[in-house]
């Protein structure tokens, strides 16, 4: 991926050195032992359920707590190779939805990326690294552990910058569909429908959010000729390693598709073709869909 000299984002605070948790423990006050920790883990990536609510639910609270404490926001070091890159990508990100929303007569308002390391305090409830990348709505912000890098590397076997980039792009996607509203009506959506159905709305949601990377992959390509030979390639392994099927294969548990929550393989990398062959919202519209 063809990224150095790129602007780079002013959007991101640098967590890694001010020590994330910050005072008081584990949402808000109330702690949780490494087990509890892992059954919220588990439960996210083999079950389909979100590790935020889990823990917010194993702790006694009743919702994520929206108020925390948080050391001041920090720049990344200027030579941190891996933080200009992220940088980079979110900007990149900034650009094309910045252009898309004006297309459509609306502004676009630009997320925050959090770098942490282990633990942080979110809007969301508390973030776990191991729960890989995740967009908070409540604080409109991405946070990644970049030690998830050589997870996606060297555990799930997807290498490369672009589908690293890809990730980014994919959770951009997610504050994507919070400014759209789409994100408030699954919200919605969870008190009116069984859990399976709502697991099917989910998929949904992440598919769209795949195809909203591809969008992403189109424009920047269109625009700033960032695709190398291969890069198509990484983020199409990425897309296949990080499928619902293939995680529960990979548990060493059974593949149980009724507690899929962002799809198959097959499937994620299909909506990712599909916004980067198109470019078009409306190609990405997952929830019309007949066929995933």
């Amino acid at each position: 991926m063809k990224w150095e000299g790129n602007r780079e984002s002013s959007n991101v605070e640098d967590r890694r050195g001010g020590g994330g948790l910050g005072g008081g423990g584990l949402l808000g006050g109330r702690g949780i032992g490494v087990g509890t920790i892992v059954i919220a883990l588990v439960g996210g990536w083999i079950f389909g359920i979100n590790p935020l609510t889990i823990l917010g639910l194993l702790s006694g609270e009743g919702a994520p707590t929206a108020q925390v404490q948080q050391a001041p926001a920090q720049r990344p070091p200027a030579d941190d190779r891996m933080a200009k890159f992220v940088s980079t990508v979110l900007a990149d990100t900034e650009d094309v939805w910045k252009q898309q929303f004006t297309r459509g007569g609306a502004s676009y308002s630009e997320p925050r990326l959090v770098l942490f390391r282990g633990a942080t305090h979110t809007a969301c409830g508390q973030g776990q690294a191991a729960m890989g990348p995740f967009y908070c709505p409540a604080d409109q912000k991405v946070y990644i552990d970049l030690g998830f890098y050589e997870t996606l590397k060297n555990r799930l076997g997807a290498p490369g910058d672009f589908a690293q980039a890809y990730v980014i792009a994919h959770e951009v996607g997610h504050h994507v569909q919070n400014l759209l509203g789409i994100s408030r009506k699954m919200d919605e959506m969870r008190a009116r429908v069984s859990q399976a159905q709502y697991n099917a709305l989910s998929v949904r949601l992440e598919l769209q959010a795949d195809c909203f990377a591809g969008l992403w992959a189109h424009h920047a390509q269109n625009a700033r000729q960032v695709l190398e030979q291969g890069d198509v390639e990484e983020a199409m392994n990425a897309a296949a390693k990080i499928g619902d099927d293939a995680l529960q294969r990979g548990s060493g548990g059974a593949v149980v598709p009724e507690s899929f929550t962002h799809g198959t393989s097959a499937q994620r990398q299909r909506w990712f073709a599909t916004g980067l062959k198109t470019g078009e919202l409306k190609a990405c519209d997952t929830f019309s869909a007949r066929s995933l």
